[in-house]
């Protein structure tokens, strides 16, 4: 019975981010809308703010484990970029990108939510960093990236597009369609020859200074 009510107190608190915003999610909140006594919040979890850390890394496992048989089938950037695009707009029609803007900017005041956040997005960092490591190791690229920085800065994007939309929802557009640019290189580099990848790599190179 406990672990079903500690469940429910993780979807109650994640469905309340999601319908209230982080300023209306309170033990109140939860509580009603997971059906059970605001005591249970703190006999579970101790208070509100560690509920809503261990909901924010109980989110994050459920949308990884959602997408990671697909992210496991992509074979090539291009197809790695599309599909971001629309995994984007699926994680933003389900509220799961604003629940994970909302969580960084209460974890600016709340070091408990602060780690709980960062642990959430770096389930996401880790799955993308595997799938970025395996499709760049057969393009001009290999060796020339680091899959960690990309993994990290296309998580961080992610959320930043969702806030940057609420405050000019075409300026976002364009930053998503900008994807599609990205998608179009990535295919050339991916169809180009052995002497074009080669020329790519020593321009990358003399760009890099190395």
């Amino acid at each position: 019975m406990s672990a079903s009510t500690k469940e429910k107190l993780l979807e109650g608190a994640l469905r309340t981010l999601v319908e209230q915003g982080i300023a209306k999610t309170s033990a109140r909140t939860i509580a009603a809308t997971a059906g059970v006594g605001q005591g249970l919040i703190f006999y579970h979890f101790g208070s509100v703010d560690e509920l809503l850390g261990a909901a924010c890394r109980f989110g994050a496992e459920q949308r990884v484990a959602r997408y990671r048989d697909r992210l496991a089938e992509l074979d090539s950037l291009a197809g790695l970029l599309e599909f971001a695009r629309e995994m984007h707009a699926e994680e933003r029609a389900g509220g799961h990108v604003a629940v994970l803007g909302q969580m960084l900017a209460a974890g600016q005041s709340s070091p408990a939510l602060a780690a709980a956040t960062a642990t959430g997005l770096g389930l996401w960092i880790e799955e993308l960093e595997t799938v970025l490591t395996r499709l760049l190791a057969a393009t001009p690229l290999a060796g020339l990236t680091d899959p960690a920085g990309l993994a990290r800065a296309t998580a961080a994007s992610f959320v930043g597009i969702e806030l940057y939309e609420g405050v000019d929802p075409l300026g976002a557009g364009r930053a998503l369609d900008a994807l599609e640019q990205l998608a179009g290189l990535a295919r050339v580099l991916e169809e180009l020859g052995p002497l074009g990848r080669r020329a790519v790599r020593h321009g990358l190179r003399r760009g890099a200074g190395t």
